[in-house]
């Protein structure tokens, strides 16, 4: 069985997309791009939401970048060979291969995925994450923390869920960025 993993970069204070400005994406450098390839590899499956779909379809093309590093050629290699599901009610046709359009959000129909896979999966984007956090399917929690307040925008946990944790692991950056990962109780 797969476990589901929500895992984004936030704000010190909790947010994954600012009100204003960014979130201080700037602590992304080779090391934690390395650490983030090794850390995903073995998930083959992704689900989105569009917009982070739209975001992170730039890794369908990446490798093809003149004079791109070895750590982005391998993050494209492996999310190119990962299948990718996509919940939006306005794409009409996926930009990437191995990729396939959902309407709308079926709880059961994620967790019948998650009882047949043999591999992880990860649910990216806050908005279908607050679907599968409240409806129960997230297993795991990886927050990449910046040292940025940003005082508002789009929280990383939704409003109204109740949830206790287990700090599994962490580790701590050069550039200040923090990696927690959480279970489930």
């Amino acid at each position: 069985m797969g476990q589901l993993i929500y895992s984004m970069v936030t704000s010190l204070d909790g947010y994954v997309t600012a009100a204003e400005g960014d979130i201080g994406l700037g602590a992304q450098d080779e090391e934690v791009h390395t650490f983030v390839g090794d850390l995903f590899r073995p998930v083959r499956t992704f689900l989105y939401g569009r917009r982070m779909y739209e975001t992170m379809v730039y890794w369908e093309t990446a490798h093809t970048e003149p004079d791109a590093p070895a750590f982005v050629v391998d993050y494209a290699r492996d999310w190119q060979a990962a299948d990718k599901i996509v919940w939006s009610t306005t794409l009409q046709e996926p930009s990437s291969a191995r990729t396939r359009i959902e309407r709308s959000f079926d709880p059961e129909a994620v967790r019948r995925l998650k009882a047949r896979c043999d591999h992880d999966l990860t649910v990216d984007g806050p908005t279908l994450a607050a679907q599968a956090i409240s409806a129960g399917l997230v297993d795991e929690y990886h927050l990449f923390v910046t040292t940025s307040v940003v005082g508002g925008g789009t929280r990383f946990f939704p409003d109204g869920v109740r949830l206790d944790l287990e700090l599994v692991d962490h580790r701590t950056f050069p550039t200040g960025l923090v990696w927690t990962r959480y279970r489930a109780r």
